[in-house]
């Protein structure tokens, strides 16, 4: 792999906006061709795939729990309009699930694509 690699700026951002108080404005991020799969894991084998448009990603806003669960950045790297998240999702301070997000950021500064995939079975610390 060639180039310069940073750290995710675009969904470092993302992860603060959706931890704090208003998590609603991630959608004034995305692009008007959005589309998005969030796979929720929660373990013995139950997953729920949040998955479409603009749509999808207002409906997992929407059961989210705001305000219990934080996203912390393990690592992460850009390539292009490419970012790659690893992270921990913690409860009240308690690790409870491991994570990993790649988003495609377009031209305008909009994010395109995003999928996440999420378990409970794994940890990365």
């Amino acid at each position: 792999m060639t180039g310069t690699s940073t750290a995710a700026p675009f969904l470092t951002a993302w992860f603060e906006i959706l931890d704090g108080d208003e998590p609603s404005r991630i959608l004034d991020l995305v692009s008007d061709d959005f589309s998005l799969s969030i796979l929720f894991s929660t373990g013995d084998g139950n997953a729920t795939d949040f998955a479409g448009d603009r749509a999808a990603l207002v409906g997992y806003l929407e059961q989210r729990e705001r305000g219990t669960r934080t996203h912390h950045r393990l690592s992460a790297t850009t390539l292009g309009q490419d970012e790659l998240f690893l992270g921990e999702v913690r409860r009240a301070g308690v690790p409870e699930a491991s994570f990993v997000a790649a988003g495609r950021v377009n031209d305008e500064g909009r994010l395109e694509r995003l999928l996440i995939g999420r378990s409970s079975e794994i940890r990365f610390t």
